[in-house]
């Protein structure tokens, strides 16, 4: 429901503009249709250039200017309104208005020397993330990797049971049921008991599934509730979403993943088959990147409530030394000049040697990422990447599987979930260094949402992670070039629908 509406609200005041126009054009401007019309090609043209002269996304940028040379009023229109990072600008003040964060102090130095003494490459990779997100690096102290979230479920109950002081709750899409009921009955209690309970979620990622009605039941539980960027009425922030995924416990432990707080994602019902997903659960001083990354989107997006300063002090480290591993948990942002995961991923390409594994439900990579894909494997890394076999958009799968030609042949290994929907998202190279998140390899993941993923060294989730993609692909299809869909019809439709990339 939510995303058929998101469609339509979008699409249909572009369309009747342009109706409008044509209307106009051929009944009461009809005399002076010649000189509009060239009025208007000089108009386009000066449009065009502005697009090309941009710093973007080459293959986004070739996408727009398609839309635009085939409906010309509907495609500029679209673009002004969600192509143009100007019109962002309503969340950027709000996030700049913002009470600001204690600072932290610079003490990543002795942990950046011990990367570099082992993989300076890596270090590379980490300090290039720090310095565009601002998020440290930290030491790891415990990261649980769940394969479903039908394991980290019970946990996730588990460690809200032992919250003291504070939960925070921010998640793409709410949806009453086992899972979410579960959780409002215990942060319901806790808040009974004096716990600052609060929780953040995107409006229009929850638009048919929760209802103003029900986060107004959420405060008269004495729980604080703020939607992100509500969907009033068609403006230019509409693409930018929330799809970040995270539940903080008193700033010890943190949640994070591919799952939604839905009963499809612990497989409580059935949508799209078995629906594979993949979470951790984080411990240590780490966790204080996620405790940050919610109280600045708090600040900005609930009225007047901003976190205490209290709650963001980094949890001590323990007395006996337990690191294992490093990791930097981040947000990414289409507010900045920097698409982090985009590049980061381009990155891990570039550096892997053996193998580079990837889950995601979504594939709409950009040119830049989709070279990184293809040199890596002409180079004879094992590329390989894990796609859903049963598709919740049919649309959009069908975009992904457009990819699929250009990546066979250069020795990508694709592989399709037979059992049903994968909605996981991670990168795993050489068994070193991973990530586990909210990010999709396709256009909105990368370009337009802010996500949030968290980015492994030596821990022993990543050897976690690597035994569950192989039993993963145990249970998929591999496509190759004898499988797919191929011809000259296809090739046509599959570009007509990536004309329209930009809006899905």
């Amino acid at each position: 429901m939510n995303k058929v509406l998101r469609r339509v609200l979008t699409i249909i005041p572009a369309i009747l503009l342009q109706a409008l126009w044509l209307y106009l054009l051929f009944s009461v401007l009809a005399p002076w249709a010649p000189a509009i019309n060239f009025a208007l090609s000089i108009f386009a043209f000066i449009f065009v250039l502005y697009i090309i002269t941009k710093q973007d996304e080459g293959t986004y940028k070739i996408i727009w200017l398609l839309l635009i040379l085939t409906v010309p009023l509907p495609g500029a229109l679209l673009y002004l309104i969600f192509g143009n990072k100007r019109t962002t600008r309503p969340l950027q003040k709000k996030l700049a208005a913002a009470k600001p964060l204690p600072a932290l102090p610079d003490d990543t130095a002795p942990l950046y020397a011990e990367l570099a003494g082992q993989d300076k490459r890596a270090a590379q990779t980490f300090r290039a993330v720090q310095d565009m997100t601002g998020f440290p690096l930290r030491p790891n102290r415990s990261a649980v990797y769940y394969p479903l979230g039908d394991d980290m479920f019970p946990v996730m109950l588990e460690e809200l049971e032992k919250a003291e002081k504070f939960i925070f709750v921010e998640y793409f899409i709410l949806e009453d049921g086992l899972m979410w009921g579960s959780m409002v009955d215990i942060m319901a209690r806790k808040a009974a008991q004096g716990v600052d309970v609060r929780v953040l979620y995107d409006d229009l990622g929850s638009i048919g599934t929760y209802t103003w009605k029900n986060a107004a039941s959420l405060a008269e539980k004495g729980i604080r509730v703020a939607p992100f960027n509500p969907l009033v009425f068609i403006k230019g922030t509409l693409n930018c979403r929330d799809h970040r995924k995270m539940l903080i416990i008193d700033g010890k432990t943190a949640f994070s993943g591919g799952v939604n707080l839905a009963d499809e994602y612990i497989n409580h019902i059935q949508r799209f088959g078995h629906w594979k997903d993949i979470g951790f659960r984080l411990t240590g001083e780490a966790v204080g990147n996620y405790t940050r990354m919610f109280a600045a989107f708090w600040n900005a997006f609930a009225r007047n409530d901003p976190i205490p300063d209290a709650y963001l002090a980094p949890p001590a480290p323990p007395a006996e030394d337990t690191q294992d591993g490093l990791v930097l948990s981040y947000y990414d942002s289409p507010l900045g000049e920097n698409a982090v995961s985009n590049e980061l991923f381009i990155d891990l390409l570039s550096q892997a040697r053996e193998y580079a594994w990837f889950y995601t439900p979504y594939l709409m990579p950009g040119d830049a990422l989709l070279g990184a894909f293809v040199r890596a494997a002409r180079r004879g890394v094992d590329v390989r990447i894990i796609m859903p076999g049963i598709p919740d958009k049919k649309l959009i799968y069908r975009m992904g599987r457009s990819f699929y030609p250009v990546l066979l042949q250069a020795g990508v290994k694709i592989y399709e979930y037979t059992p049903g929907f994968v909605h996981a998202k991670a990168s795993l190279v050489d068994g070193v260094v991973g990530s586990v998140g909210t990010v999709n390899l396709d256009y909105r993941s990368l370009f337009l949402h802010f996500e949030n993923n968290s980015l492994f060294y030596k821990a022993s989730l990543l050897d976690s992670l690597k035994a569950d993609f192989l039993a993963t692909q145990e249970k998929c299809r591999q496509r190759t070039l004898d499988n797919i869909d191929k011809g000259f019809g296809h090739w046509l439709v599959d570009g007509v629908l990536r004309i329209f990339v930009p809006l899905c």
